[in-house]
């Protein structure tokens, strides 16, 4: 067995392998960027390792450094966590040259799942169904074109070096076909180094099923069954469940046979994910899913696999690059109830899941039900807008799918952050879909019910938010309070501020108030913010503060986060139309397209391409024409 370990990753992932690791008595060494520098991940492990600025070009995606630091501090193996270089076969390569032991796949493997048209020929070699569509070298777009016309819309554009979302556009009509694809290719390139793409048909009812496969180095390849990752928005997983909603056992065979022959196929090594599309418009069926791609690494989604079959797949990384065989058989391994993931972001789903960075003044959330919390941020921290905005995957079991979504439900609930927006109530409500509780779900579930699970609800308490908030703030209170008294007579209004937008409350000065039963809140600058089923809620007394977000109203584009302008489509004085693009903004590893909120004129344009912007900078302002 290894005896040091270092992980070239930051994040909860990171924090996640320091923990077996320690379990298992090997020594961690942590490395991390400028903006890291003061990071759970760095506070937790035995030794760390500056590896350069806050961009991760310059720090994490260097291997190199990496590998230097693992020679300076002594470092047998290096583990890369997921995403940055966890899928690089190169840089794989060069920590085996370097004499280190690399807690992965060989580069071989990597290699051959790395590319997404390539793995595809593979496994219609091996046995394994694949997604009907084009995988060819000829990428000119006229061609392109044609052979989506082929397939059939919709279709499925795909960067072949792709993954976790990105370099993926579905387009329904040939009409949209060349700006997706400019698009698909542009980010692809960004992201991955690579522009190339595939051609799939779009599934109608997709589901996406996974199945975690884990091999060793004595020829012994085992499943340890199924995940369903249907719950998606944009191609990112937001709730995994394991084991999957209306899986069968003979399905379940052929599924997780299918996984297994295909990892064979490529000498697999170490943990590994094969994940399927299925058609799902009449249940989960053997012929009718198909093989999308391979993940040659440990996933975001792993804790609900080891929850049901009681693995911990970091061991058994660390014992199978130490060159020991898998510690269990086939036989041995069983489904032991049912566990469920939900990903917390650092973002606002109500300004379309925009990405919100700043200080974790307040972090906190409650389980009483045994739950799991991966994170690799704790109050006091920052989220940064360098890195994937994931601040925790909150996980919770139960003996059965239902006991399982109430727990997860209850913990969503219970996340209390601020001033950073997160999705926590956007989750909770997304959990009690009677939909998603009967087991319907498919990938564009999210998509087609997204008015409804972004919608706020009113604060049920904010009756009491209001009785606690006016006497702290006594000498504030304006004229329609005056006189307040908490044992007083009679009914007191007044004018407050809910989330900035003002509003007239009558308030009850007699009712009976358990403040530490019923409201869970914070004290800030104005006033208070309350928690309820995973919401903030700010309430301030009269003052109506702005929301920092733009006047679309009035025409004035703000930027809604820092980032880099990638794409600028008008000119000052153009004519614009309601919905239509103006700019591309990249930030925190996604695109984010600006539209026009009205018909008009493009009467200011602050913005060019490649230029850094900083939060609400006015990029373009939209002067609306008399008819």
């Amino acid at each position: 067995m290894l005896k040091s370990l270092l992980i070239a990753n930051r994040g909860e992932i990171a924090c996640r392998i320091i923990r077996t690791a320690r379990a298992m008595g090997v020594r961690t060494v942590a490395v991390y960027s400028d903006a890291d520098a003061r990071a759970l991940h760095v506070r937790s492990a035995d030794e760390a390792v500056h590896i350069g600025p806050s961009a991760a070009r310059d720090s994490y995606l260097v291997g190199e450094k990496i590998i230097a630091a693992a020679r300076q501090t002594g470092a047998e193996a290096i583990h890369p966590g997921y995403g940055f270089l966890s899928e690089n076969a190169e840089f794989a390569q060069a920590v085996i040259a370097a004499g280190l032991i690399w807690v992965g796949p060989k580069p071989d493997s990597i290699r051959a799942m790395g590319l997404k048209d390539a793995a595809k020929k593979l496994m219609d070699a091996a046995g394994v169904p694949t997604t009907p569509g084009y995988l060819g070298d000829n990428q000119d777009p006229d061609f392109l074109a044609e052979q989506a016309a082929k397939i059939g819309y919709p279709v499925l554009i795909k960067a072949v070096a792709g993954g976790g979302g990105k370099g993926m556009r579905k387009v329904d009509a040939p009409a949209d076909f060349a700006d997706a694809l400019v698009s698909c290719k542009r980010e692809a390139a960004a992201s991955f180094g690579n522009d190339v793409v595939l051609l799939e048909k779009w599934i109608e009812s997709p589901r996406h099923i996974e199945v975690q496969v884990f091999g060793d180095s004595h020829g012994n390849v085992v499943h340890l069954f199924e995940r369903d990752c249907s719950l998606q928005r944009r191609h990112q997983k937001v709730i995994e469940e394991a084991p999957a909603p209306g899986m069968d056992e003979a399905t379940r065979e052929a599924v997780c046979g299918a996984a297994v022959r295909a990892a064979k196929a490529v000498d697999y090594q170490g943990a590994g994910t094969i994940e399927f599309i299925a058609d799902g418009s009449e249940g989960l069926r053997a012929d009718r899913i198909w093989f999308m791609e391979m993940n040659t690494r440990l996933q975001v989604e792993h804790p609900v696999t080891e929850e049901i079959t009681g693995v911990d797949l970091v061991e058994w990384q660390l014992r199978v690059a130490s060159g020991e065989p898998i510690p269990l058989r086939q036989d041995e391994l069983a489904i032991n109830g049912w566990a469920m993931e939900a990903r917390l972001y650092a973002e606002d789903p109500a300004k379309g899941f925009l990405p919100s960075i700043g200080r974790l003044a307040h972090f906190s959330h409650y389980s009483d039900y045994g739950d799991r919390i991966e994170t690799g941020v704790e109050e006091g921290d920052q989220i940064s807008p360098f890195y994937d905005p994931m601040i925790a995957k909150l996980v919770s079991t139960g003996e059965d799918r239902e006991l399982a979504i109430d727990n997860l439900k209850s913990l969503c609930e219970t996340v209390e952050v601020w001033p950073v927006k997160t999705n926590a109530g956007f989750l909770a409500r997304l959990l009690d879909e009677q939909a998603f509780r009967d087991g319907h779900v498919e990938t564009g579930f999210i998509a087609a019910n997204l008015d409804r699970l972004v919608t706020k609800p009113d604060p049920q308490g904010l009756d009491e938010a209001v009785r606690l908030l006016v006497p702290r703030h006594v000498r504030d209170v304006p004229h329609g309070l005056r006189g307040f008294r908490l044992n007083g007579a009679r009914l007191a209004t007044g004018v407050f501020a809910v989330d900035s937008v003002p509003r007239t409350l009558a308030i009850d000065h007699n009712a009976e108030v358990d403040y530490v039963g019923m409201l869970r809140w914070q004290e800030h600058d104005d006033g208070i913010v309350m928690f309820e089923q995973g919401e903030p809620y700010t309430v301030a007394l009269a003052s109506v503060r702005g929301s920092g977000s733009g006047a679309a109203s009035s025409g004035s584009i703000l930027s809604p986060m820092p980032g880099k302008v990638i794409a600028v489509d008008v000119t000052a004085g153009q004519s614009v139309t309601k919905g239509q693009k103006l700019l591309t903004l990249e930030a925190m590893k996604m695109e984010h397209s600006l539209v026009a909120p009205f018909d008009g004129v493009v009467a200011e344009l602050n913005a060019s391409e490649g230029a850094q912007v900083q939060v609400d900078a006015l990029l373009v302002r939209i002067e609306a024409v008399e008819a």
